[in-house]
């Protein structure tokens, strides 16, 4: 019996070994294969980041382009709206002068009396 156990506390000890020989094997695999998902992860990260400032900047020249579009629409309705006026007082002090005075002098006095409270 002596023989036999000492066989089987040999193949004990052999199978121990290689067990503790996989785990640290596993172990170096496995902090090897973090290690590359950690690169990994942050690679994408920056692709991500790269991806949304492209599409960032993409809207906000879009939006600016409009914006700056109707601002160019709103200057000429604002330009038109003055010419016409300044053509509607031309042709009123032309065709109505004291009456066009008389208007003038009571917005005047108006626009005074509402300034001064």
């Amino acid at each position: 019996m002596s023989d036999r156990t000492s066989s089987i506390k040999d193949a004990v000890k052999d199978t121990a070994r290689d067990v503790n020989k996989a785990a640290s094997d596993a172990q170096s695999d496995i902090g090897a294969d973090l290690s590359a998902l950690g690169g990994d992860m942050t690679r994408l990260a920056e692709q991500v980041a790269a991806i949304l400032a492209a599409k960032g900047n993409t809207v906000y020249q879009s939006a600016r382009s409009s914006v700056e579009g109707v601002a160019g629409e709103a200057r000429e309705a604002v330009g038109e709206v003055a010419d016409t006026f300044t053509d509607a007082i031309d042709e009123s002090i032309e065709t109505r002068p004291y009456t066009t005075l008389a208007i003038t002098l009571g917005l005047g006095f108006l626009l005074g009396a509402i300034w001064r409270r």
